[in-house]
Order: structure tokens, then C-alpha cells, then sequence
């Protein structure tokens, strides 16, 4: 038996879920456009132990969505995980977000693209089949005309996530289908998790960082203390909590 607690922060929906045994329990989620991380994290992971009727102590794992997405909400995502692993000496495991976001749907036949919104016309992108197995590895793609031209030739290509909705104008092809309100969700991660646990394949919490996929964009050296301490403090008071 395992009880797993998931964390979903890589867009713009903070999200938590209970599973035991990859079978969700409780899930909290808000899909804020004002990206909510920072103040709806720690208290999502507290009404979800609360109503689960279960201690922190009690989790066997703590799951973190691992990008590409948002770089603040992948630190606060991965900073909070990783003080709860510090916290109750529990392990760590790392999902990929696109994989995560693929399983959101279920097809018969054709391949799922899943997308994550990135800048002007480009998009974080992965490729599965329909029993969401990777085709292609993740890859920021710039959309044009020709973009999937040869998945599309060969059937249905299903594009979802918040990266899809600005690809629809453009990629007009018959066997192109766009599905509506989809995102990465601790929903989708109890699954995968509890897979991984299986596998005791997990993370070294000391050095396990997000996959940004892209550079960081370079802060100012004052301003980017202040965010270390900030996600610092973060951590502490959580930590402060469940001792």
C-alpha cells in the first residue's frame, strides 16, 4: 500500500491530490489566470491531508510535477515537495508534466499532443500514442502550417492543454482535433506516482531540480536573493508545521 501526496504547480492550475495506491482520494485544485502557487499551495496540502483523515507523517512519497512549465510555479511546486521529503524523510518522485497532461484523455485510436502555452507561437510539446506511450520526446515547436504535418497524414492528432487553444487558427488539417479545458492536474499524476513508487524510482532530494526546458531568464542579483529567501521561508514555516 502506498498513500502518495501529488503536487501540480507547472501552469496556471495549483493543484493537490491524496492517492493511495494511484487511486485518487482528494483533490483540491484552482485554475487561477493570477497564478494563485504561493498562497493556495501549503493550505491545499493541508485541507487535503485533513479531509483524508491522514498526518503528513503518514504519506509514503510525495510526488512533484517536473516541467516544463512556468518557472516560478515549478520552484514553488518543487520547493514545497521537497521541504515536505526534508521534513518526514519521505522520497521524492518526479513526473513530467506533457506525460501527466496525456492521460487526461482516453482515444481509441491516433496519437495525443499535449501542449503547454509558451510565448508568441510556440509551445512546449510532447507526442503519445493513443495508449500514451512517447513517440517524440518533449520539445519547445514553433507552430506553423506544417507543424504534426506527418502525424496528421496518418490519422487523428488530438491537441489539448493551454498551449492547443492558439494552435486551432493555424493547424486546419481535417484530422486535427482540439480538446477544450485540459491541464496538467494532480489528478492524472496519482497514477504515474504510485507507478513510480512501485519502481522505487525516485529522486535525490538534495539535488533534483525542475525540468524548465528552456534557460532561466537572468534576474538581477538583488532581486533574485530576495526570491531565494522567500521560497526559503516558505519551506521553514511548512516544516515548522508538520514537526
Amino acid at each position: 500500500m502506498a498513500i502518495i501526496l501529488n503536487i501540480e504547480t507547472a501552469t496556471k492550475n495549483c493543484s493537490v491530490s491524496i492517492a493511495k495506491n494511484g487511486e485518487v482520494l482528494i483533490l483540491k485544485e484552482l485554475n487561477d489566470l493570477n497564478y494563485s502557487h504561493a498562497e493556495k499551495l501549503h493550505p491545499f496540502i493541508n485541507e487535503a491531508l485533513k479531509e483524508a483523515k491522514i498526518e503528513i507523517q503518514q504519506i509514503d512519497a510525495v510526488a512533484v510535477s517536473k516541467g516544463p512549465g512556468s518557472y516560478t510555479g515549478l520552484r514553488i511546486g518543487v520547493s514545497a515537495a521537497k521541504g515536505i521529503c526534508f521534513a518526514i524523510d519521505k522520497p521524492l518522485i518526479s513526473i513530467e508534466t506533457l506525460a501527466s497532461l496525456s492521460t487526461s484523455i482516453s482515444i481509441a485510436e491516433g496519437v495525443i499532443v499535449p501542449m503547454l502555452d509558451a510565448r508568441r507561437m510556440e509551445v512546449y510539446a510532447a507526442i503519445f500514442s493513443a495508449n500514451h506511450q512517447p513517440l517524440r520526446a518533449i520539445q519547445a515547436d514553433i507552430i506553423d502550417a506544417t507543424s504534426f504535418s506527418d502525424y496528421l497524414e496518418a490519422g487523428k492528432v488530438y491537441f489539448l492543454g493551454d498551449g492547443a487553444e492558439k494552435c486551432q487558427a493555424i493547424l486546419t488539417h481535417k484530422n486535427a482535433v482540439f480538446v477544450a479545458d485540459k491541464f496538467p492536474s494532480a489528478a492524472q499524476m496519482a497514477q504515474l506516482s504510485f507507478d513510480k513508487f512501485s519502481q522505487r524510482d525516485f529522486e535525490d532530494v538534495a539535488y533534483f531540480e525542475p525540468f524548465y526546458l528552456k534557460d532561466f531568464i537572468i534576474i538581477p542579483e538583488k532581486k533574485r536573493s530576495l526570491l531565494i529567501n522567500i521560497d526559503s521561508m516558505r519551506i521553514w514555516n511548512f516544516n515548522a508545521s508538520c514537526i
